[in-house]
């Protein structure tokens, strides 16, 4: 597995494309064996161009699944992740567009549902982060963008898709700064605490109509996310107790984990993978 100890200074601008990054992300390992355990599912992956999605994409077309992806602007990633789910086997549509439109993210299920017949697994994992380290420098302005990217679109994909999700499973990315705080990411970490609290209300809400609704916790993950909004990457991760940052390959197969029948009994849950912090809640 390639282990990412130390990471070069480098810069993009946000959203960050993950075919400029050095060094690359790992996004599944070569010994990853598929077992089918998503074998004739559909699944819709939101920020699933690059980084934690296009590791999602990879894991569930190597087990068997269909992959629509949406991405915002970041055209050479997304295709690059199409190739790489079709390398599988399995095929994958493309779409973009701006998840804070309600009317795209209803357009962009319909055309999911056109593509592949159906929909059986929804996952919420597009967001942006806009660090700063005092509360007088977060523009009102910020604030609001923060919160209509990262968890207003969550609302609106799981709306959209609810008349096709029978059955069926949707798994959302929040942030161990839901869990942690973060000195210079308090709009992001807010936005990852309401993801967290909407995970486990929706979970509540959908249980009788058989539909389970978890999530992801990552840590500090190698993703475009992380040159294209810190100014100096090069202590990135080492904070954690395993000393390092995570790869995207370390992350996708416990979306695999929540969207198959091994985890048939789980629901309203958070998993938390993020180098050894230890957290409660």
């Amino acid at each position: 597995m390639s282990k990412v100890k130390e990471v070069p200074d480098q810069q993009q601008s946000q959203p960050g494309e993950e075919h400029q990054m050095h060094p690359k992300p790992e996004i599944i390992r070569k010994n990853y064996r598929g077992s089918e355990k998503l074998t004739g599912k559909v699944a819709l992956i939101t920020g699933g161009d690059s980084g934690i999605g296009r590791s999602v994409a990879v894991h569930f077309a190597r087990e068997g699944a269909h992959v629509a992806i949406i991405y915002l602007e970041e055209q050479e990633d997304a295709r690059e992740t199409r190739k790489l789910v079709e390398k599988e086997g399995q095929k994958c549509l493309i779409l973009k567009g701006d998840l804070r439109k309600e009317d795209f993210c209803i357009k962009a299920l319909e055309k999911t549902i056109s593509e592949f017949g159906k929909l059986d697994i929804l996952v919420n994992n597009a967001a942006m982060q806009f660090p700063k380290s005092d509360v007088e420098e977060i523009s009102s302005k910020q604030f609001q963008k923060t919160f209509e990217n990262n968890i207003f679109p969550y609302f609106y994909m799981v709306k959209a898709a609810l008349e096709h999700l029978e059955e069926g499973v949707i798994i959302n990315t929040t942030s161990v700064t839901a869990y942690r705080g973060s000195e210079h990411l308090l709009d992001y970490s807010s936005t990852k605490g309401a993801i967290t609290s909407f995970t486990r209300s929706l979970s509540k809400m959908l249980v009788d109509r058989k539909i389970r609704v978890n999530a992801i916790a990552p840590g500090p993950i190698w993703t475009p996310l992380i040159p294209s909004t810190f100014d100096d990457v090069s202590d990135f991760g080492k904070k954690v107790p395993m000393g390092r940052p995570g790869q995207p390959s370390e992350v996708g197969p416990a979306y695999v984990f929540l969207a198959c029948e091994d985890s048939s009994y789980m629901t309203g849950q958070v998993i938390h993978i993020n180098g050894g912090e230890i957290i409660g809640g």
